[in-house]
């Protein structure tokens, strides 16, 4: 009855209906079962610790935590984005997060593209390791500029869109 319970609480978020169908006596059993939700189709694996270290933080944002990360076996230096499960309340937010890691898969190797490393997948997030990018927000860069020629501007964009296929 408690997975059912569950199944239809799922069933009615990802419909859009926000009206949850877990009563209070059911709530922690969903919550219990939603902590094994499943967002990844085939991670590189479950323990992230087994293979990297996380270190300080790099940076955060809505769904999750940006981490300096290390490769244990070679010492690489990367970033591995942990995004909590408890975050993702809905099945857009699920979709968004496998879209994400899908996108990266496929993006061509390039110097101004970042390379999807791993990802993994344990019962409270979803971690994405990457290439370490070092050289700050390009927005901080805008701001501390002040402004830029229409002439500045182009060589970025040329700079960066030159990047892309197509």
């Amino acid at each position: 009855m408690e997975y059912f319970a569950c199944w239809i609480f799922r069933r009615q978020e990802e419909k859009g209906q926000n009206q949850p169908f877990c009563n209070r006596e059911w709530s922690k059993s969903c919550i219990r079962w939603f902590n094994k939700l499943v967002v990844l189709k085939d991670p590189t694996g479950h323990n992230i610790n087994a293979r990297y270290d996380l270190g300080r933080e790099l940076g955060r944002g809505e769904f999750g935590v940006t981490y300096l990360c290390t490769d244990v076996e070679t010492g690489e230096k990367l970033a591995c984005k942990s995004i909590s499960k408890k975050k993702l309340r809905t099945a857009v937010d699920i979709e968004d997060v496998r879209r994400e890691v899908e996108i990266m898969k496929h993006m061509p190797k390039h110097p101004s593209i970042v390379t999807l490393k791993d990802t993994y997948e344990d019962d409270s997030a979803v971690h994405i390791v990457m290439e370490l990018c070092e050289g700050g927000e390009l927005f901080d860069r805008i701001v501390a500029r002040g402004h830029y020629t229409e002439r500045a501007a182009a060589h970025v964009m040329r700079d960066d869109c030159g990047s892309y296929p197509g």
